[in-house]
């Protein structure tokens, strides 16, 4: 008889925050720039150097502890951590241990219709590690690029609540919106703004006794993410069933064999050797100063969403999928403003606009033309201006050229026919050209007026109105 397992899921985030100044000193923090530009003496380890505490960044980590319900500390400190990596000149990190910044949040996504909250056990501040570069470079040669050395970046580390490789990907994609929704950062995954590492394990169903599980790292995206835990919870599932055991270890995820693999054995926890920063004084967080995060963070995700149905009337799917994103729902928001028909303009949004993007590979900022954009095309179609099949055409033009919908209907002469006089010697001739078709409208055949409609419309190539159109066919049949 074959075991049922439960699966077993906690998440490590960590977040780069967008501050213009990394961590510790005043070097810049900017994506892209030539390796080992943005270095100074203090993130490069060199003797005798002091660190100083960037507050924006304390002022950052606090606003995403409080996006998260997390309660943030009265009283906080600086810890070193010792461990050596090529890429971390002072062969230790400061970040924190025993006393991070933020303890006991949560955060709630959306199961098969059902609300689950997933804990967060603790958010901390410390300092991001350069970055290895491998290829290219010979068999036994890397480089290093210590712009990253030093950048601002917050663990978020969830409880183990997850239970699927779906629902990470959803913890993940949730967790993501929420930080984009308070500014603190890009988490862009791709630039290494967010990364995610995972521990997974399976037990049998029922039990309350953790299994062994397995670090996996190397997930650069949310299908990433799920493919490896899905991966990983059936590698494991075949171990226990040949009666083997987990060994507990760190993988990597392979994204070209969509497989883990080995990378280092971890059956001890490493002894990092924390001990309190000696260059930094402890952080006492002033109540004052957490309420006053607290009264500017902006609406939530979920806030957001729930206004779109309370005000708006919108359905709870438009209403999330608009919310996914604070671009998109600004974008959306805007455009109800020009055209307060929100359900018209969320079928276009989601439609359209996301269709176009998703295609393209773009950002809602990267369309070329502006909310009120897409809001005059709109009303041009209610006008008659234009037909709802031509709107589409209009609007993929202004996503070419970024010009008004009203400048492109004029200079491509896209202008709906509405001269019911020119329609009508449209469907006469139709009629004639098509004899046996409107014998079988006629003879019950309801179809047969689709054919006959689209031959004016071939020949207005488009322009015609087509309520007039049948109109004008039926009242003729």
């Amino acid at each position: 008889m074959t075991t049922e397992y439960e699966v077993v899921i906690g998440l490590e985030v960590h977040v780069e925050l967008n501050t213009d100044s990394k961590m510790f000193c005043s070097c810049p923090t900017t994506f892209g720039a030539e390796p080992n530009t943005h270095v100074c003496p203090i993130c490069l380890g060199m003797p005798g150097v002091l660190p100083v505490i960037n507050r924006k960044a304390v002022e950052y980590t606090i606003r995403a502890a409080l996006a998260l319900n997390c309660q943030v500390a009265k009283y906080s400190k600086f810890d070193r951590k010792n461990y050596f990596y090529p890429d971390l000149p002072k062969n230790y990190q400061i970040s924190q241990y025993d006393l991070p910044l933020a303890t006991g949040g949560y955060v709630e996504i959306s199961v098969d219709g059902k609300k689950r909250k997933i804990g967060i056990r603790r958010v901390h501040l410390e300092e991001d590690a350069g970055k290895l570069l491998h290829e290219g470079t010979g068999p036994k040669t890397s480089l290093v690029d210590f712009n990253r050395t030093g950048v601002p970046l917050i663990e978020i580390v969830s409880e183990p609540d997850l239970r699927s490789p779906e629902e990470a990907r959803l913890y993940l994609n949730k967790l993501r919106t929420i930080l984009h929704y308070t500014g603190v950062s890009d988490v862009k995954m791709e630039e290494g703004s967010l990364r995610c590492d995972a521990n997974v394990s399976i037990r049998p169903l029922g039990s309350e006794v953790f299994g062994t599980l397995t670090e996996v790292k190397n997930m650069n995206s949310f299908r990433a993410v799920e493919r490896a835990l899905a991966y990983e919870v059936e590698r494991q599932k075949e171990i226990l069933e040949r009666g083997e055991k987990v060994e507990r270890e760190t993988r990597g995820w392979d994204e070209n064999r969509r497989i883990t693999v080995s990378m280092r054995g971890k059956e001890e926890a490493h002894d990092y050797r924390y001990f309190p920063e000696p260059d930094l004084v402890p952080l006492e967080i002033s109540r004052d100063w957490v309420e006053e995060i607290q009264e500017r963070l902006p609406d939530m995700p979920d806030e957001r969403q729930a206004r779109l149905v309370r005000e708006l009337g919108l359905p709870e799917y438009d209403a999330e999928v608009l919310t996914s994103s604070k671009d998109l729902a600004d974008f959306y928001d805007a455009c109800v403003k020009h055209y307060p028909e929100a359900k018209t303009v969320s079928n276009w949004v989601m439609g359209e606009v996301l269709g176009y993007l998703n295609e393209k590979g773009l950002e809602i900022t990267d369309l070329p033309f502006r909310p009120e954009d897409l809001a005059g095309l709109l009303r041009l179609i209610d006008k008659g201006t234009i037909s709802g099949k031509i709107a589409k055409q209009v609007f993929q033009e202004m996503c070419k050229s970024g010009k008004a919908p009203e400048t492109i209907v004029e200079e491509k002469g896209l202008k709906q026919i509405t001269d019911e006089s020119e329609i009508a010697a449209i469907v006469e001739k139709v009629m004639e050209d098509n004899p046996k078709v409107v014998e079988d409208f006629r003879g019950g055949k309801e179809k047969a007026l689709g054919f006959l409609v689209g031959q004016v419309m071939k020949a207005t190539r488009g322009k015609a109105n087509p309520q007039l159109v049948n109109r004008l066919f039926r009242e003729r049949l």
